[in-house]
């Protein structure tokens, strides 16, 4: 006993506080936003919105679309199939673009 108080009951009585300090940092730090670790959902953009891609090909559906990216990965060429404001959409890097229009024509 220091001073006539009770020094476990004492410490025991703070350590809620720290408890709830740490509760509260780690629920800050779980529902804070922009630096989550899961990803958000899709959304399609314009087709100007995909950084260094091009489009090359612009089918009617999405079977189609795999056809056609399945035929430029089979020449060696990198190329996504992605749905746009516009509807389905193939792209290529802009390096790519014109061996995949040769191949597309072909």
């Amino acid at each position: 006993m220091l001073g006539g108080i009770n020094n476990s009951l004492f410490i025991f009585s703070f350590s809620g506080f720290f408890v709830l300090a740490i509760l509260i940092i780690l629920l800050r730090w779980a529902f804070s936003r922009g630096s989550s670790l899961i990803e958000r959902p899709a959304r399609a953009g314009n087709d100007d919105e995909y950084g260094l891609l091009t489009v090359v090909a612009s089918p009617t559906n999405h079977i189609e679309g795999e056809m056609v990216r399945q035929k430029l990965l089979a020449h060696g060429i990198k190329a996504n199939l992605t749905q746009t404001n516009s509807g389905p959409k193939v792209m290529v890097f802009a390096t790519e673009v014109r061996a995949a229009e040769a191949i597309l024509r072909s």
